[in-house]
């Protein structure tokens, strides 16, 4: 059985799709759940896909028409992609394991045509609970999950998050926390109380989404 990290849709994108879809490509697609509620919404035509871990490939591979294994970086997209034609690429939870995350938003900033949008998704190192720890307590081991995984490689605060995903010449449309703040969550409180300005701190993940403009 699959963990449920790799075969739950984020369905917090949704929301910032292009108003069509019909090519797009998803770097850590995981099992596909993602692109499968993309699909349920837009009339795709072609999905692909790539995914490092060989198992999970396996079990996405029935739902993308191509499907690259492995590292994203070293994946020849170029070579069966088009430049300028794809609508969406998503890029959810993928880049703060790279360590060159500019140089393949730059590849895939390419491969979108106008109107097409790029969604990012990154953790927020600004998050009040890792400054907490790191100032009171030194703390700055890393982990199996969460911020300070094992396996991140970059990270990101608002802005720069914003310019990962605007450094191949996309427009920024908008930068958001992935996670929404609803009464009686004490973090809806204080955003309003801010007007909004502790959103750095509060902000576990930004949804970054950029596009290309005709």
């Amino acid at each position: 059985m699959l963990d449920r990290y790799y075969d739950t849709a984020r369905t917090e994108v949704l929301p910032f799709l292009p108003a069509r879809v019909t090519r797009l490509l998803d770097v850590g697609c995981g099992a596909g759940a993602t692109t499968r509620a993309v699909a349920a919404r837009h009339a795709v035509t072609w999905k692909g896909g790539i995914e490092y871990v060989d198992a999970v490939a396996a079990q996405a591979e029935p739902h993308f028409d191509r499907l690259w294994r492995g590292d994203a970086q070293a994946a020849a997209l170029e070579a069966e992609i088009a430049p300028g034609s794809l609508d969406l690429v998503l890029c959810l939870d993928v880049l703060e394991h790279m360590a060159d995350p500019w140089t393949m938003v730059k590849r895939l900033s390419a491969l979108l045509a106008p109107g097409g949008r790029l969604i990012v998704s990154v953790p927020n190192i600004r998050h009040w609970k890792f400054i907490w720890r790191l100032l009171m307590k030194g703390d700055f081991r890393y982990r199996d999950a969460g911020l300070l995984d094992r396996t991140h490689l970059r990270f990101f605060v608002k802005e720069t998050a914003a310019e990962l995903a605007t450094v191949g010449g996309l427009t920024l449309v908008g930068v958001h926390s992935v996670q929404r703040f609803r009464f009686p969550d004490a973090r809806w409180l204080l955003m309003g109380l801010s007007f909004g300005r502790l959103e750095t701190l509060l902000a576990k993940q930004w949804l970054v989404v950029a596009e290309r403009k005709s």
